[in-house]
């Protein structure tokens, strides 16, 4: 996998998601969507790898995690990540909403207003977290 590959795999999964919604598929569409997520934070921990280096191995061991705030943190994006929710209350609010996020999640159901909620708080674009990594993957 690369950094493309992850890329590609957001997209993938996000579009997915909204498949999966737009049939009503409340609670595949939420975990696939935080799979999106996931793999956008995977593409900018891969940015940080330059050609022909040897990777830190706990930068390696630690990326292979689900959990979005520790990826968020290996990717060095918390600086920036706390800036823009002290600039942008909404996006901070829709980050706190997108960490709660969790592969456990396929164990559950999820409610259509939960499933928009998250959706909104990924996607929306003045404030969403995926229109906030993308410029930075």
């Amino acid at each position: 996998m690369n950094r493309k590959d992850f890329q590609n795999l957001s997209g993938a999964r996000l579009r997915e998601a909204q498949v999966l919604f737009r049939q009503k598929q409340y609670s595949g569409a939420y975990y696939l969507a935080g799979y999106a997520v996931e793999c956008a934070l995977k593409a900018c921990i891969a940015k940080q790898t330059r050609r022909f280096d040897f990777p830190d191995w706990d930068i390696v061991k630690n990326s292979y995690t689900h959990n979005l705030s520790k990826l968020a943190g290996i990717a060095n994006l918390e600086g920036m990540r706390l800036q823009r929710a002290n600039q942008d209350p909404i996006f901070g609010k829709n980050w706190a909403l997108a960490i709660l996020w969790s592969e456990e999640s396929r164990y559950r159901s999820t409610g259509r207003a939960d499933c928009v909620a998250f959706l909104n708080a990924i996607m929306e674009e003045q404030h969403g977290v995926l229109p906030w990594l993308r410029p930075i993957w």
